[in-house]
């Protein structure tokens, strides 16, 4: 099994690969144009700011899985995974605190215009009075959109800087909120009109584009600090530049709509850079997260070599549309399940999915299909007539 790690990975994850058995070859270099033709008969490949392009997937001869060194997967084509029944991977919940990290250190950097004024200083101009100016964090509001893993670890950091803290997010209620001693918001609109401070952990996807847009900002306070360090996207680049002018917010920002996708490139969007306290992308870097990172992808490579199928994969479904459960225990001899395949292709039913389970002794097994049919009657008497066969047990599945 080869892997191809195309970002920097630590020496010692690198070493542990080969002492699995696998072929690995490093190249933090490649980019996203450099992968299709880089790929070639690579069995997995690990990635962590390098696009994976639908090109790259379709260029691959024996490519299985794909694995973010990160959380999310936005920088991955996965409709094109799915098509070449490629798994997508991920490692979330071990950027968690440097993530957490910075973004406090965002907030207290907009807050107080560390970077504007280092800046100044560095010019030789001592600017006291203008950057004296502060609102200050404690007894503030902080209203936090996406309460996952990050957003909670934000919250309890900013608990220590006794600020009040609200959160919005799809899966919150009020008896969560509460027992995570967070004040709850049912709208989005409520987070922007209560928060004197605003911090961004949600994933990107369809349904999260500009989730943050000119409505939100609309209503948040005057000279209100905004924080983003999930993505790019989710935000309105456009609206959060007038918002900056029209309402004064003090901004920190780690994510870019179309950031570049390599560690050094050019950064075409000086104007919003010139406008907020920036970072380019680094909230997961830090050894402790890297380190983390590294330790589950030898996981998941681990019980992918072990057992054929991946941890942490994104894009199994969910939602089977299997409507029968078939049932077979039978003597473990070869050609049973081969036999019991062929009736149901001939029922034209397809196995959505299927496990089987081997009884000490090696003797006997259970079979369980999940299928998108009910068998033939004349289909099941002539799966039962096999010598091999002990029981078959059909019923239809709860929707």
């Amino acid at each position: 099994m080869k892997v191809l790690i195309a970002d920097k990975l630590s020496d010692k994850a690198v070493s542990a690969l080969r002492q699995l058995g696998l072929d690995v070859a490093v190249n933090s270099d490649l980019t996203a144009e450099d992968l299709p033709n880089a790929i070639d008969d690579f069995d997995i490949l690990v990635v962590r700011s390098t696009k994976v392009t639908a090109r790259t997937i379709q260029s691959a001869k024996n490519l299985s899985l794909i694995i973010r060194a990160g959380a999310g997967v936005n920088t991955i084509d996965v409709s094109e995974a799915n098509l070449h029944g490629v798994y997508v991977a991920n490692c979330p919940g071990k950027n968690t605190e440097a993530v957490a990290e910075l973004a406090i250190g965002l907030i207290v950097a907009a807050d107080r215009q560390i970077v504007n004024a280092a800046i100044s200083m560095r010019d030789g101009r001592w600017k006291k009075k203008e950057f004296g100016k502060a609102s200050g964090l404690k007894g503030r509001t902080l209203g936090i959109v996406g309460l996952g893993q990050i957003g909670l670890a934000v919250a309890r950091r900013a608990q220590a800087f006794e600020m009040r803290v609200i959160a919005w997010s799809r899966s919150l209620t009020p008896e969560k909120a509460e027992s995570f001693d967070i004040g709850y918001a049912s709208t989005l609109q409520e987070i922007a009109e209560r928060s004197d401070v605003v911090s961004v952990h949600v994933a990107y996807k369809k349904e999260t584009h500009h989730l943050i847009n000119s409505s939100f900002f609309s209503a948040m306070k005057q000279g209100a600090v905004f924080v983003n360090t999930s993505r790019g996207e989710v935000v309105d680049t456009s609206a959060l530049k007038a918002a900056i002018k029209e309402k004064k917010l003090r901004v920190g920002l780690d994510v870019f709509e179309d950031e570049p996708a390599t560690g050094e490139a050019p950064f075409n969007d000086t104007e919003l850079a010139s406008m907020i306290s920036a970072t380019p992308h680094i909230g997961a870097s830090t050894e402790q997260a890297a380190e983390a990172i590294a330790d589950e992808v030898v996981t998941i490579v681990k019980t992918f070599k072990e057992t054929g199928m991946p941890i942490n994969v994104v894009n199994v479904r969910t939602k089977s549309s299997a409507t029968t459960s078939l049932v077979v225990r039978h003597y473990n001899k070869v050609g049973v399940l081969a036999a019991i395949l062929t009736k149901l292709k001939e029922n034209g039913i397809n196995v959505e999915e299927m496990t089987n389970t081997i009884f000490e002794d090696s003797k006997a097994a259970c079979c369980t299909m999940l299928i998108d049919g009910s068998p033939s009657a004349e289909a099941l008497e002539e799966m039962q007539k096999n010598e091999n066969v002990i029981e078959i047990l059909v019923k239809p599945l709860t929707q």
